[in-house]
């Protein structure tokens, strides 16, 4: 379920066809399939921490000397020592496009937050997804898929852990991660969750 990081060799082909491409071209090729990656980390750190919270208690422990707040981290610690194992969240590119779209838009702008109210419930439904429950999760200046993840886990600064509550909500079954460029922190992912859906 973990990913190694490690990019897989480009074929021979691929990578001939690869370099007789603009520069340009190649830029725009190689962000998106880092964001990709990324997308695909992110979602898999999260399924990790929800199938193996005592797992995820352990390795937060150990990086509890270089934490800015340990308090929270501590209280992070407790609530997944105590958490039970979930589901893990199933990748939806309907909910990942409903993402994407907010990240393009407000990477570009170099806005925060989660637009006007009701805009993840458009961004869904725009995408064909009527769900009767959802959230979102946003994180800002991180590119490593882990620490993408323990800053919402650890939600330090945050009133009532509300990243945390979504990531460990059993309500939800479906997600789908963006993460681009953004102008004022350097980059940012957005996380959407979703209920099951009804049939329609």
């Amino acid at each position: 379920m973990r990913l190694s990081g490690r990019m897989a060799l480009v074929p021979a082909i691929a990578g001939a066809l690869f370099l007789a491409l603009t520069p340009a071209v190649q830029s725009a090729s190689m962000a998106a399939s880092l964001a990709g990656r990324l997308d695909d980390a992110v979602l898999d750190e999260l399924n990790f921490a929800r199938v193996r919270p005592a797992d995820y208690a352990r390795e937060l422990r150990r990086e509890l000397r270089r934490s800015d707040d340990p308090a929270a981290v501590e209280e992070a610690i407790g609530f997944l020592e105590r958490q039970a194992s979930l589901p893990p969240l199933e990748s939806d590119r309907r909910v990942a496009a409903a993402a994407r779209q907010h990240t393009q838009a407000q990477g570009a702008r170099g806005d925060v937050g989660h637009g006007a109210a009701g805009g993840l419930g458009q961004r869904l439904r725009g995408q064909g997804v009527w769900a009767g429950l959802s959230a979102e999760n946003i994180s800002y200046g991180y590119e490593d898929p882990r620490d993408v993840v323990r800053q919402l886990i650890i939600d330090s600064g945050v009133p009532g852990r509300g990243h945390r509550r979504n990531i460990f909500a059993s309500g939800y079954q479906l997600a789908g991660v963006a993460c681009g460029p953004h102008r004022a922190y350097g980059f940012m992912c957005v996380i959407d969750f979703a209920g099951a859906l009804p049939p329609r």
